[in-house]
């Protein structure tokens, strides 16, 4: 399961209505690359077939199979403080992650 913090959820649900497509929900996904080995990606998309679509704080996630099995149990975080740092994924099953936190192993 991942789930999204009400900040995040806020912040999402704000994204959602500029882009005005009523079919597309957040993905969460995870893929090669980064510093660290692999790097978070979330985006607006519609449901594909294979999709697990989560529900948290009012808003439908979708993460492909393979994603959840890197993200099973994360949270994700929206802060917009002086210093934020935009959304960021809180993954409990991370070893490593780079100082940007945008990719982890």
């Amino acid at each position: 399961m991942i789930s999204l913090t009400p900040g995040a959820a806020k912040q999402v649900k704000v994204l959602q209505d500029e882009i005005g497509n009523a079919e597309k929900r957040l993905r969460v996904l995870v893929e090669s690359g980064g510093c660290s080995g692999f790097q978070y990606g979330m985006s607006f998309d519609v449901r594909k077939p294979d999709d697990i679509v989560v529900e948290s704080n009012g808003v439908e996630i979708l993460v492909d199979p393979t994603s959840m099995t890197y993200l099973e149990g994360s949270e994700v975080d929206f802060d917009d403080g002086l210093q934020g740092k935009g959304f960021e994924i809180r993954n409990p099953n991370a070893e490593a992650t780079c100082g940007c936190g945008k990719s982890f192993n």
